[in-house]
């Protein structure tokens, strides 16, 4: 029973609110603080990453047309944009990049038996980055090229249930491929990259870690064969091959033998050569592992449709961050409620509905499910008549 309450009401009783009071009592983010708390700032920036707003002016307008459906959604008081402007600059984004990682820590939890792929039961994470073009002279922290500022978006997605489970924003001078230096591996699971992580050195560590690594390998790639495997190639396979490196550096970096799969995918047309240090999968399973890459990309979209240059509101670093931790929270929580309510449509699609009819009263259940609402009036039947005829 949603009892007249708003869909976006809904959304946010899913919301662990200690767990939230204890991220704010850690950064002292209400200190001083009267009115626009930082609950208050995180539903106005839910609100605002949810319904596609533009700006703060965006923002502020459309609250302002809501009237007293925002006291009900929870937000006791008008929202200035210069109010809401100074919180993004001044309250630590820690306190939401703390509270994202609890969000993603739960939603990890209901997820973690999701099938994936038969007949596997590793945890299985893609590693990738995204680049989001920023005007360097707005905000001149965000490094990158010499006339050009940006950011990188460095994520390690679960695959199972699509949970970011790991994310850093650096400036955009940084290669992602340091990002390998600051992950904890976890022994069993696969990591599965494209070239750009393509590092001897420190793919030997990740081995030396008990885990597993998928990365795509580059065209120039120095090695000799010790050993082939059969390969059906009706399904694509062109070779499975144990090999050893041979380049002067890279034989030094990696000294232990690797795997190589070449794949070609007819229906795109691409080869594929995949190197891994998993010698006991089948190799067509390895190339599925692979081509699952695209699920990061699939969350990578999500983020840049929210956050466009003209979409940031504000330029300063704790601007940027609580901007995007945020919007990584908003994200994980419709996965939470996606995966309580046992909801069949994909998260973008959620996202859609809920961008439309945030301040409905309507059973989000039932907005997001197709049920027909539950009649809760009286069977006419058994009512009594006033008059006998």
């Amino acid at each position: 029973m949603h009892e007249g309450k708003l869909v976006f009401t809904q959304l946010l009783d899913h919301v662990p609110k200690d767990e939230f009071r204890r991220c704010v009592k850690r950064y002292k983010g209400n200190r001083y603080i009267k009115r626009f708390t930082c609950w208050s700032q995180f539903i106005t920036m839910a609100f605002a990453q949810l319904t596609y707003r533009e700006s703060l002016r965006d923002i502020e307008t459309c609250l302002d047309a809501l009237g007293t459906k925002l006291y009900h959604a929870g937000i006791r008081s008008p929202v200035a944009r210069n109010t809401l402007a100074h919180a993004n600059e001044k309250r630590s984004w820690k306190i939401y990049a703390d509270f994202g990682q609890a969000l993603i820590t739960q939603a990890r939890r209901l997820y973690h038996d999701t099938p994936f792929i038969r007949d596997l039961e590793e945890t299985l994470y893609a590693l990738d980055e995204t680049t989001i073009d920023l005007c360097l002279a707005l905000f001149p922290w965000a490094t990158f090229r010499k006339k050009k500022g940006a950011i990188k978006l460095h994520t390690l997605l679960d695959l199972r249930g699509n949970i970011p489970s790991f994310l850093q924003i650096s400036t955009g001078n940084v290669h992602e491929v340091n990002i390998l230096d600051t992950l904890v591996f976890e022994a069993g699971a696969f990591y599965i990259m494209d070239r750009a992580y393509l590092d001897f050195y420190r793919l030997y560590q990740v081995n030396q870690e008990k885990a597993f690594f998928v990365v795509r390998a580059k065209t120039n790639l120095q090695y000799r064969r010790v050993y082939s495997r059969p390969v059906d190639k009706t399904t694509g396979l062109r070779c499975d091959q144990t090999i050893r490196l041979t380049g002067p550096l890279s034989s030094k970096y990696y000294p232990e033998h690797l795997r190589i799969v070449k794949f070609y995918d007819e229906e795109h047309d691409l080869r594929l050569t995949i190197l891994s240090n998993n010698f006991a999968l089948p190799a067509l399973i390895l190339t599925q592992l692979y081509k699952s890459r695209w699920q990061i990309e699939l969350f990578f979209k999500w983020i840049k449709q929210h956050l466009r240059i003209k979409v940031f509101y504000g330029t300063s670093q704790n601007a940027v961050k609580t901007q995007v931790w945020i919007a990584v929270s908003v994200y994980v929580l419709v996965a939470i409620v996606k995966k309580r309510l046992g909801i069949k449509y994909p998260l973008y699609t959620i996202l859609q509905i809920l961008s439309l009819t945030l301040f409905e009263k309507s059973s989000i259940y039932q907005l997001l499910t197709d049920t027909a609402p539950v009649d809760n009036a009286l069977n006419p039947a058994n009512q009594l008549s006033l008059f006998n005829f």
